[in-house]
């Protein structure tokens, strides 16, 4: 008999996987690793902002992206450095920026655990937040979707998807609202030190095996359910930590597909 807690990291973790997948395919498509990488170092000021004020979690990652993705727009518009020199300033910034608010927080709220933000506590999730994730990633994917066709444009050369007519910056913009979302969501999973991982590894694994962008979406969802089978499975029975076992799962897939390249 499984324990419950197994079933309920299971669904947890699939929740997540199916569309950490497919948002990683376009992370890869349009070199963006390294601004997710941003993205999931600022939901930790996100997260300690939303325990201040007593919300969701999520409410806050979500702010936080608004204004990252709003002050990566302003400086880039002036100029004076590249965008990754930007992101490295952004994220560094706002990781440490939360760490000192998570240490303010921990003397007036006794009972927070840093580690698990950082790292992610699957095996702790419960029906409720499992329950929540599972309606986020329909809403996910329902955004995913319906903006689909303009990101595969956007991806494959920009400025022709500009003469096509389609809002680049009003795309770019809600695709980086839809990574805040993933994020906050994995935050209990993988945690917000390893979620980049997951959403570039999979993709990078499924883009060995796909000739078409449809395919290696949907195979990057295969590629993220095996991790977290595999990720929690060897927790489980090696008594190892589940995050970083899900991320380490995909990244043994990922080599495993090396082996085997088909060219696209």
């Amino acid at each position: 008999m499984i324990d419950q807690f197994i079933i309920n990291a299971l669904l947890a973790g699939v929740a997540l996987a199916v569309v950490a997948g497919p948002l990683g395919c376009v992370v890869v498509w349009r070199r963006m690793a390294y601004f997710g990488d941003t993205l999931a170092h600022s939901a930790l000021l996100g997260v300690a902002l939303a325990v201040s004020a007593n919300v969701l979690p999520i409410l806050g990652v979500v702010f936080i992206g608004i204004v990252l993705a709003a002050l990566l727009f302003w400086l880039e518009q002036r100029r004076e450095l590249s965008s990754d020199t930007l992101l490295g300033i952004l994220a560094h910034s706002a990781l440490a920026l939360g760490l000192i608010v998570f240490a303010l927080l921990q003397s007036r709220i006794p009972g927070i655990d840093l580690m698990a933000y950082l790292f992610g506590d699957i095996l702790a999730v419960n029906l409720l937040e499992i329950a929540w994730m599972y309606a986020s990633s329909v809403f996910i994917l329902g955004v995913f979707s319906w903006l689909w066709r303009p990101l595969v444009s956007m991806s494959v050369n920009e400025d022709m998807a500009r003469t096509d007519g389609v809002k680049v910056e009003f795309v770019r913009f809600t695709f980086m609202l839809l990574l805040a979302m993933v994020i906050a969501a994995a935050i209990k999973v993988v945690g917000i030190l390893l979620i980049t991982a997951l959403l570039i590894i999979p993709a990078a694994s499924a883009r060995a095996f796909s000739q078409t962008p449809l395919q290696m979406v949907l195979l990057s969802m295969v590629f993220a359910v095996l991790a977290v089978f595999i990720g929690i499975g060897a927790s489980f029975y090696q008594d190892l930590p589940a995050g970083p076992s899900v991320v380490v799962a995909a990244t043994l897939l990922f080599f495993i597909t090396r082996l085997r390249r088909v060219p696209v």
